[in-house]
């Protein structure tokens, strides 16, 4: 067993530790989901920055970079980076003011039980798609520290991650996500620092960089509906991810909320732009990747000195282990929540924290299959943000700012957008499936509130009435 991967095992190990010191304080449904609403400005912004800095923003997104060019990574880390802003200033003050556990509650409280229970069904497997994503790139640090194969790698990745999603609630992930955001913020900028120093005339190597790919413009050829799609799918699917929604309404205030995900934000841009560097220069100091993937873990190796890169690799696993236990919890959440504990009002605290840690290893298991048969990880979390989001943004803006529509209005809007972008993705293959399916969404809610209208059926927001 190499230096590296014990060296990893050693980091991870000391990760459950602090999970399980800090999950000895979980004594309710709440302080197990929502770390008790506690979350201060600090806590917050990191568990957001690493929760949503993954490992699509390092491995990911330079590897699409690496192949792409700046326009590779209009996603990430551009269009992730403005989501979060986004939030912090439209969404954060809001969803907290809801009171909510989960962001299916704001649809039973705004719609109905019906659409509530609809929703969760549509949000879970876009969170086991960024849970696969995260085990998959796991999957990619062990194999460029070892010499495992992928698949094993992968296995063991998940057996970790559920193991130390389960002894945890968010509370635990939060102190947790507070280390590994700062051994992340570390690992990147020792990584750069070290690129510069060390690379023999770096100012001939960016010279040699086409300035095409400097460009987040897209390829000639690429229409206009096709430019939108692409900063559509983070800036409206993934300001709906409950990865997201559950930190802020964690947080103790709406003004904690509201400006730890403009920070979180702030930051997401910044540091991601580090990754963004090396997939440029990437094509010339390691042309001709199979896997370009693997070029930010490649180049950690050729220029970190051995301490530094086991620091650097446990930096990596911080992104990953930080995105996917709570990709892990929030699945849980919605179904143990919504589904189960909703039905049984009477259920003890303990039983409700038992019924999420159950679905916890469920849903990790379910993740790790789906990660030993992904093709990558960017396409992996690119499909997460669209997999049946627009009509989640749809009902989620009504939801939060208008009195317009209920019950028929959103189901109509759900069902119609996750079969518009199935269809367009899947059978269509076509390449704006995302805003066809956003557009589609908005038109549906606007004839079910027209439907509703006519036969009388909308009913009063359940949340002002109380």
């Amino acid at each position: 067993m190499s230096y590296m991967l014990v060296g990893i095992l050693i980091y991870v190990g000391l990760q459950l530790l602090v999970g399980v010191w800090v999950s000895r304080f979980i004594k309710t449904e709440i302080d197990y989901l929502l770390a008790g609403r506690k979350l201060g400005y600090w806590l917050g912004t990191f568990t957001i920055f690493a929760t949503w800095f993954g490992a699509e923003s390092v491995i990911g997104s330079s590897g699409a970079i690496y192949d792409g060019g700046l326009a590779g990574g209009s996603a990430d880390p551009f269009g992730f980076g403005l989501c979060l802003i986004g939030m912090g200033l439209v969404f954060a003050v809001p969803l907290w003011k809801r009171k909510l556990t989960t962001l299916a509650d704001l649809f039973r409280q705004r719609y109905s039980p019906g659409i509530e229970r609809l929703a969760v069904l549509m949000m879970v497997p876009g969170t086991l798609m960024w849970a696969s994503a995260q085990i998959l790139a796991f999957g990619q640090v062990l194999t460029a520290s070892s010499e495992l194969e992928l698949e094993i790698a992968i296995t063991i990745a998940a057996a970790i991650v559920i193991a130390y999603t389960v002894l945890g609630g968010l509370l635990a992930v939060a102190w947790t996500d507070l280390i590994q955001g700062v051994v992340l913020i570390f690992g990147l900028v020792a990584l750069l620092v070290l690129l510069i120093l060390n690379v023999p005339d770096l100012s001939a190597v960016w010279s040699q960089v086409d300035p095409q790919r400097l460009s987040l413009r897209q390829p000639d050829g690429t229409s206009w509906l096709d430019r939108i799609d692409i900063w559509a799918i983070p800036l409206c699917g993934s300001v709906v991810a409950h990865e997201l929604v559950a930190r802020v309404i964690a947080t103790r205030s709406p003004e904690v909320a509201r400006r730890a995900c403009v920070t979180a934000g702030s930051m997401y841009l910044g540091f991601g732009m580090i990754p963004a560097f090396i997939g440029i220069i990437g094509l010339h100091l390691m042309p001709g990747l199979e896997d370009s993937e693997q070029i930010v873990p490649l180049i950690a190796q050729e220029y970190m000195p051995t301490l530094l890169y086991i620091i650097f690799a446990g930096a990596l696993v911080s992104a990953i282990l930080s995105t996917v236990d709570s990709t892990l919890l929030v699945a849980s959440s919605l179904v143990s929540h919504n589904l189960i504990v909703n039905q049984n009002p009477g259920m003890a605290e303990k039983q409700k924290i038992g019924w999420a840690r159950i679905m916890v290893v469920a849903f990790g298991i379910t993740a790790w299959f789906v990660a030993t048969n992904a093709e990558g990880v960017y396409d992996l979390v690119v499909d997460a943000a669209a997999f049946g989001t627009a009509g989640l943004f749809t009902i989620v803006v009504f939801g939060l700012f208008s009195k317009k529509g209920g019950p028929l209005a959103a189901g109509l809007t759900l069902v119609t957008a996750m079969a518009v972008w199935l269809s367009a993705t899947y059978i269509v293959e076509l390449s704006w499936a995302f805003l066809l399916s956003l557009i589609c969404a908005l038109t549906a809610f606007g004839t079910g509130v027209l439907a509703e209208k006519q036969f009388g059926l909308t009913q009063p927001d359940q949340a002002s009435s109380q």
